[in-house]
């Protein structure tokens, strides 16, 4: 489990490094691709659940993180969380939204496993699984099918 943890936290580092600047836009685009994997599994009140939980952890590090219920339209579903990013410099964004995934996938992954929270990962970051060679791009900060600009 420690090894695909640490690719895990190793997917989510490289994919904040992909982003320095636009970081509140950036993050927001990747927690909408998170949700629309992870609303097939476990519904909006579960993935809701789960994001209140992984805020209020993060919260500790970063007390400035928007709080509270998220809004029941999921289009406005990461408002708070983006105004939240947009009033801080790139650099803490960016640190802080790499925490928010962290906590989160940490959490997901006590819950459904380690290999499926990875799958469910790759499959919303368009990771190719079966492609070695994109762990080495992806790895090395260079993954060519992650950037979204």
């Amino acid at each position: 489990m420690e090894t695909s943890d640490l690719l895990r936290h190793q997917i989510i580092n490289s994919l904040m490094a992909q982003h320095t600047e636009k970081v509140a836009d950036a993050a927001i685009n990747l927690w909408e691709q998170t949700a629309n994997q992870i609303l097939a599994i476990v519904g909006e009140v579960g993935f809701d659940s789960l994001y209140a939980r992984s805020v209020f952890h993060t919260r500790i590090t970063f007390p400035w993180l928007a709080a509270g219920a998220l809004p029941p339209q999921s289009d406005q579903r990461f408002a708070g969380l983006k105004m939240s990013l947009e009033k801080q410099t790139p650099a803490q964004a960016n640190e802080a939204n790499r925490l928010l995934l962290i906590n989160f996938t940490d959490i997901l992954s006590s819950l459904i496993g380690e290999q499926l929270t990875t799958h469910i990962l790759r499959s919303a970051w368009g990771i190719d699984a079966s492609d070695k060679a994109g762990d080495d791009k992806l790895l090395s900060g260079h993954p060519k099918e992650l950037k979204n600009e």
